[in-house]
């Protein structure tokens, strides 16, 4: 019995000695073969993984193993984190108009407008220039409206602190440019067709326009240019100061040198007299004249001979209208021929007169002191006018006269004790354009030219608007 109970009372006990050991000598092999292959393999697969994984250790290598994904950051924020709604002003239409649609109520809209009015006045806000909303819960109203007037800047309005809101320069880089052309057709077509901004002409214009008579240009003139472009995140978006221009006309060479100090600053000749005269020779850019001054013109809308007693300069509509010289607007009125018009006296010989004005700038009125280059209104055809146009009238000891053909009075010249420091910058420029080569360049033809280049507006939508009508003196 007890033999018995004690057989049964513990399966697991065996009580030979020898049989004992041999089992555990068997599980001690097997446990130690089983954890050499364990460890080989584990350190194989340490040994793999720390060989690609090298760039977890070395810091230097290991950021670049991993994808890195950037944040989308522009206007000095970080666009993933908001809701972005992008869009372009369209006509007649308002900022209370798109600011409603993402719930900023009109108290809010007009807190918007009186207390940022010494940053960007809201009013100003122009038709096709792009905005971009932010918003960081579009439950609620949106926080940022963001306004894009030009490729320099951009306005960060804050709707919800508009105190806070403000007006961003963005940075430009410069780079230094120079071109040369050889005249075919007007100035305007050989500098596209040598692949050149549309603006350097302008600014090229605004340089030698009181030396050169862009009006009479011919075939073979010749220009020169030296200039800076500007570049906004690596795109060209402008052209930057023009450090000196060249003109060849009619075997007549004429310099323009940019010369800025704290008390001159803008183009002078080599002589450092300035090319900036007392007058202006057009009111308005991108223009051509249309008809001139004659005392004998048929009228295409009375259908008869009569005189002519301005130039007009065609233009499309809305173009800006320059005072061509200093001066005290005398007359903002509208008449049955003229209508819509300014009349400005420069001093005790000469007034102008600019009619057929789509409208008046706001601020110009009878007594407002403009300066010359100052916008006063825009082009339309009110009044007795068929096309849109300026119809430019000089006056001089009360009678109007061809500004054309006016001997005016030369600008003050610069004083002598500032001449040395004048020719040192002179010497420099010039030096630069004589070393400019010419470059001649093929005109498109008439098939090409109707291709506008991307961005700009060809010259025909510049100038070639046709005009007619007649004016009566005041």
């Amino acid at each position: 019995m007890s033999a018995k109970e004690d057989k049964l009372g513990d399966a697991n006990t065996n009580t030979n000695p020898t049989s004992t050991y041999k089992v555990s000598r068997s599980k001690v092999f097997y446990a130690i073969a089983f954890l050499g292959v364990f460890v080989y393999m584990l350190s194989y697969l340490v040994r793999d993984n720390t060989s690609t994984a090298t760039p977890l250790v070395n810091v230097d290598q290991g950021i670049g193993s991993f994808p890195i994904i950037e944040p989308t950051q522009k206007f000095g924020f970080v666009l993933d984190t908001f809701d972005v709604f992008e869009g372009t002003i369209k006509e007649n239409e308002f900022l209370a108009d798109i600011l409603l649609q993402h719930k900023v109520d009109f108290v809010a809209i007009d807190r918007l407008a009186k207390e940022t009015r010494d940053i960007h006045d809201v009013r100003s806000l122009r038709a096709d220039k792009p905005y971009t909303i932010l918003n960081r819960d579009t439950t609620n109203s949106a926080d940022y409206f963001i306004f894009e007037p030009n490729p320099y800047h951009y306005v960060v309005y804050d709707l919800k602190v508009p105190a806070k809101s403000q007006k961003v320069k963005r940075p430009i880089d410069k780079v230094i440019k120079m071109a040369s052309g050889v005249v075919d057709g007007s100035l305007w077509n050989t500098m596209q067709a040598n692949g050149l901004n549309y603006e350097l002409t302008t600014k090229m214009e605004d340089a030698l326009a009181w030396s050169v008579d862009f009006y009479h240009i011919q075939k073979g003139d010749k220009f020169k240019a030296y200039y800076e472009q500007d570049f906004i995140d690596g795109k060209l978006v402008g052209i930057g100061k023009l450090f000196g221009a060249y003109y060849e006309n009619a075997d007549q060479e004429y310099y323009a040198v940019n010369f800025e100090t704290e008390k001159h600053h803008g183009f002078f000749d080599l002589k450092g007299r300035p090319m900036k005269k007392a007058f202006l020779k057009a009111p308005v850019k991108y223009s051509r004249i249309s008809s001139r001054f004659s005392n004998r013109r048929f009228h295409p809308v009375l259908k008869r001979y009569k005189s002519h007693l301005g130039t007009d300069y065609a233009a499309p509509r809305g173009t800006p209208i320059m005072s061509v010289a200093d001066g005290v607007v005398t007359k903002r009125a509208f008449t049955r021929n003229n209508g819509n018009y300014v009349k400005i006296k420069h001093d005790k010989v000469y007034s102008t007169q600019y009619l057929h004005m789509s409208k008046f700038k706001k601020d110009v009125k009878v007594g407002t002191r403009v300066k010359q280059g100052d916008v006063i209104g825009y082009v339309g055809k009110t009044g007795l006018a068929t096309g849109n146009h300026v119809c430019y009238r000089f006056w001089k000891n009360g009678k109007q006269v061809d500004p054309r053909r006016q001997n005016l009075p030369p600008p003050d010249p610069m004083p002598e004790k500032d001449l040395p420091e004048y020719f040192k910058v002179r010497d420099s420029i010039k030096h630069i354009l004589d070393q400019i080569e010419f470059k001649e360049f093929p005109i498109a033809t008439d098939e090409e030219s109707d291709e506008k280049v991307e961005g700009e507006e060809s010259e025909a939508e510049k100038t070639a608007v046709k005009t007619e009508g007649d004016d009566q003196a005041i």
